[in-house]
């Protein structure tokens, strides 16, 4: 499936009204992180830009300056993707070195998610899921052999044989995609980050003063 076509299903299950351009400069992102990144993650940054869709953070590729929280980035998470696929030997059959695999998501009961870079060719890597909660003698690894949008998208459509995470709450199921930025804004005007709605419990504690 094309970057746009991936897109424009997506879009049909979740729209980005409160999504934003992140207007990454993609060569100095790609020269930091010293690879090339793949076009629909491109294409959902151009639209969404990082953020969340419910519970599922999505990464932009750099730091950035934020107003509240540091929202996450591929390059700060890498290494502790990186070490968490050595540590677990990967997945079957595909070398332990954590070098092939680079984080794009994170969340949903602390699942992980990522690509396996080792096709040169960036738009054909694959996904790559770390999930907490697993049956036992399952790896807690699996593969999904499409792009970081189809996944999302065949994710809330149901469309793979079982949940590809080990939390249901994206399963066959949509929520809204919140950029990063209106997240802040939101908690600091004592708004659920995700809803958008008073949160009365978190206008209480940014009342109270500073310790």
């Amino acid at each position: 499936m094309s970057d746009q076509s991936s897109l424009q299903t997506l879009l049909s299950l979740v729209p980005p009204d409160h999504g934003a351009d992140e207007r990454v400069d993609w060569p100095t992102a790609e020269d930091t992180l010293g690879c090339r990144l793949p076009g629909d993650y491109k294409a959902f940054m151009a639209v969404y830009g990082a953020g969340a869709i419910g519970e599922l953070g999505v990464l932009g590729p750099l730091p950035v300056d934020y107003p509240q929280w540091d929202p996450g980035s591929i390059l700060k998470s890498a290494p502790a993707f990186r070490d968490l696929w050595t540590r677990e030997g990967g997945l079957p059959g595909i070398a332990a070195d954590g070098g092939p695999v680079l984080p794009w998501g994170s969340g949903c009961n602390a699942n992980e998610l990522g690509w396996l870079t080792l096709d040169p060719d960036p738009d054909r890597w694959p996904v790559v899921v770390w999930r907490r909660q697993i049956s036992y003698g399952e790896s807690s690894w699996a593969l999904f052999d499409c792009g970081m949008v189809d996944f999302l998208a065949r994710m809330m459509r149901a469309e793979f044989d079982e949940c590809p995470l080990g939390d249901a709450s994206l399963w066959g199921a949509t929520a809204p995609f919140v950029h990063w930025r209106e997240e802040q804004r939101r908690w600091q005007a004592g708004l659920d980050p995700e809803t958008g709605l008073p949160d009365p419990l978190l206008r209480e504690l940014l009342r109270r003063p500073a310790p």
